[in-house]
């Protein structure tokens, strides 16, 4: 998910990332180009990704991950904010509140 927009993306490759709290993905695989009908709008995510090899994404923007056997249409979803998917209050870490060791 990025800025109001959930990305659907396909790549041959998903790990952890040495930087805390990203995964890397790697391998963006997109329509062929022999296609005859073009999807505007994965045409512009293989624009957007085209020189890039890795990307690395925060974890707590990613909704879902999953294994396929067969890869699908890449595309964006653009969210109205009144969906089903209610996002949890992320803090990497918690601030400590004055010099009390209780707390």
């Amino acid at each position: 998910m990025n800025q109001g927009k959930i990305y659907e993306l396909y790549v041959q490759s998903v790990g952890s990332s040495s930087m805390l709290g990203f995964i890397e993905i790697s391998g963006f695989s997109f329509g062929e180009k022999s296609s005859l009908v073009l999807d505007p709008t994965e045409e512009s995510l293989k624009s957007e990704f085209s020189n890039v090899k890795r990307s690395f994404i925060p974890m707590h923007s990613v909704i879902r991950i999953d294994e396929v056997d067969k890869r699908g249409k890449a595309k964006v979803i653009e969210t109205s904010g009144e969906g089903k998917v209610a996002h949890l209050p992320f803090s990497m870490f918690n601030p400590v509140a004055g010099n009390n060791p209780e707390n």
